[in-house]
């Protein structure tokens, strides 16, 4: 790839909606992204889509070009503010992938110098929190999870098990408050799926600055304080967007994570039989959902600072330049079938934007999923593997619910499950179990809610 100026003439950009814009946004692609992946592949590396009604993007699909543009600091901005079409007025401010990609002031959407000091507090931070605390928080999280739905015999673990746990978690990492759980639960969800994003986007940064203000009157031993005790100096706008990073990051990757690893223990021969035997290969099926499935399937947003070629097709400056992390890591020119234990997927994306909480991160899930096999060992997917579904959208590859059936279990002695309190606020209400035909709403959101109430 390399910088052509001046750049020769092109045809114009086909219109959206024609035959050369592969959507990325309707059911068909959710049912079966990788054909997508396939078709886009026939056009070359790069590809035209539409992310949404009107949002025009180009989609990396090689895993070459994918490593180029994730290095290549000095011809790909992460600054969405070299966005055309959003400052055009093209794209309107209320379009529902708006939020996961307009420019914030964290270390996701900024270049050289800014990027590495908001960069730097966040790894600061995060090395702060000691693995042997977050593998006993994670599994006091998962033991109260399950306790709620063992004695039913059946599940579904993604809005009863994987969308919670991450935010429990969070809730104990970053000392916030009980009683802010119901906003974030909103303000998170309504982002990631594009339902009244606008709102959504404005309620989870005012619950995120009440939370800063409230560290600011009382630090504690959690990632919230220590990132304002940063020589790096954040901001409150800084400490607002910075945690909307962590919070999106460390919640709906890692559901999606857990519950994708869930659904190819629990449908996979490779994978059964040695469920079957006594062995749990989960590191090998976190491997295996990493290169195949990943939780963030299409982001990395980057922008061309100016015109560049490559392999003939021009990418103009400003233009959105998606990373397909899903479609590089199964290009055809890596001829890898061994997947268990490489870790040389693009899952974590690379480049000085890679993920900077790889590690916590894997243990979370790694956690979670071994907790869950091993107190439900004969877990089973209530439906055929077939029969799951996918949610729609353009980033994320995460299951609509993920049914289960085992055995009725018994809970935990009392309080065992019980995850600590944030030192100084109230315990976190425990709900008691919900029958499925209690009159509650059973979407995952309502379920989330249900929960931080403690209905």
């Amino acid at each position: 790839m390399t910088s052509v100026p001046p750049v020769p003439p092109v045809p114009p950009v086909p219109p959206p909606g024609c035959p050369a814009h592969e959507s990325l946004y309707g059911p068909e692609f959710a049912a079966d992204p990788a054909a997508v992946y396939r078709r886009l592949r026939d056009i070359g590396p790069i590809a035209p889509v539409e992310l949404a009604p009107g949002v025009r993007a180009s989609l990396v699909v090689g895993y070459d070009a994918a490593l180029h543009v994730l290095r290549s600091t000095e011809t790909f901005s992460k600054d969405p503010r070299r966005w055309k079409d959003l400052a055009d007025g093209t794209v309107p401010m209320d379009s529902p992938v708006v939020p996961m990609m307009m420019y914030r002031p964290n270390a996701l959407w900024t270049d050289g110098a800014e990027h590495r000091r908001l960069r730097g507090a966040i790894t600061d931070a995060l090395a702060r929190v000691d693995p042997a605390t977050l593998r006993g928080h994670v599994e006091a999280s998962a033991d109260t999870l399950i306790d709620r739905i063992a004695p039913a015999g059946r599940a579904d673990l993604l809005g009863e098990y994987a969308q919670v746990l991450p935010l429990l978690v969070f809730n104990r990492l970053f000392g916030c408050p009980a009683d802010y759980g119901e906003r974030l639960v909103q303000g998170m969800s309504g982002i990631f799926d594009g339902v009244d994003a606008e709102k959504a986007n404005e309620l989870l940064a005012t619950t995120l600055l009440d939370l800063v203000t409230l560290k600011r009157r009382r630090p504690g031993p959690d990632v919230t304080s220590w990132l304002m005790d940063h020589p790096a100096g954040l901001t409150d706008e800084e400490m607002v967007h910075t945690l909307v990073l962590l919070m999106g990051a460390g919640t709906e990757p890692q559901q999606n994570l857990i519950a994708n690893s869930l659904r190819l223990l629990l449908s996979d021969d490779r994978f059964a039989g040695s469920l079957a035997g006594g062995s749990l290969p989960v590191e090998d099926a976190l491997d295996e959902v990493l290169w195949t499935d990943p939780p963030m399937a299409n982001y990395a947003v980057h922008y061309p600072v100016h015109d560049v070629v490559h392999d003939g097709v021009v990418l103009r400056a400003g233009h959105p330049l998606v990373v397909s992390l899903a479609a590089a890591n199964t290009d055809p020119s890596l001829r890898t079938d061994q997947r268990a234990g490489n870790r040389a997927h693009l899952a974590w994306s690379a480049g000085p934007h890679n993920c900077p909480a790889q590690s916590p991160a894997r243990l979370i899930a790694a956690v979670a999923v071994e907790k869950l096999l091993d107190r439900l060992p004969d877990v089973e997917l209530a439906v055929p593997v077939k029969a799951l579904a996918w949610r729609p959208g353009p980033f994320h590859r995460g299951l609509v619910a993920l049914p289960v059936t085992f055995p009725p279990a018994t809970a935990t002695p009392s309080g065992v499950g019980d995850p600590p309190p944030v030192e100084g606020d109230a315990p976190t209400p425990q709900p008691s179990v919900v029958p499925e035909t209690s009159g509650v709403p059973r979407g995952w959101a309502a379920r989330l809610l249900a929960w931080w109430r403690g209905e």
